[in-house]
């Protein structure tokens, strides 16, 4: 881990914390990212507060990135795609479209995502989210085990 950054990473966790806490409080809603973007799609019936919410985190992290360069896991260096791993000759597109469709499955299959069951879900001390959360991080080492990608 040549990129740690306790500082940040705790700053950032109290951010997400705290937007979570507020969509909570003011709309009664848990801050899974990917309920509220596949609510977006119909037979949608409450968009606005879904897009305001998207483009706000979207807005938020363009302008942290704009303002603070240096706050980023690299530093000063521009932050960058993983590319594929070399030896499965897969392009990097294709590799992360086959990856972003997985974990578009892999959380509608979990009814929630990481921001969801990870940050919400354990908050509220619920056990399918322990069990989601478990299950998230045990995939994550084997893909880490298998790809050798970090």
């Amino acid at each position: 881990m040549e990129s740690f950054t306790p500082l940040t990473a705790a700053l950032g966790g109290c951010l997400i914390g705290l937007a979570s806490a507020v969509l909570w409080l003011g709309n009664g809603r848990i801050a899974g990212i990917s309920g509220v973007f596949g609510q977006l799609l119909p037979p949608a019936q409450t968009l606005v507060w879904r897009l305001v919410f998207l483009l706000a985190m979207v807005a938020a992290a363009f302008l942290a990135a704009r303002l603070l360069p240096s706050i980023g896991m690299g530093g000063d260096v521009p932050a960058t795609l993983v590319p594929a791993p070399t030896g499965w000759g897969i392009p990097t597109p294709v590799w992360l479209a086959i990856a972003g469709l997985l974990t578009g499955i892999g959380t509608k299959i979990g009814n929630g995502c990481t921001s969801g069951h990870g940050v919400c879900g354990l908050a509220r001390l619920s056990r399918r989210s322990m069990v989601a959360v478990a299950v998230f991080f045990a995939v994550a080492m084997l893909t880490v085990a298998v790809t050798g990608i970090v």
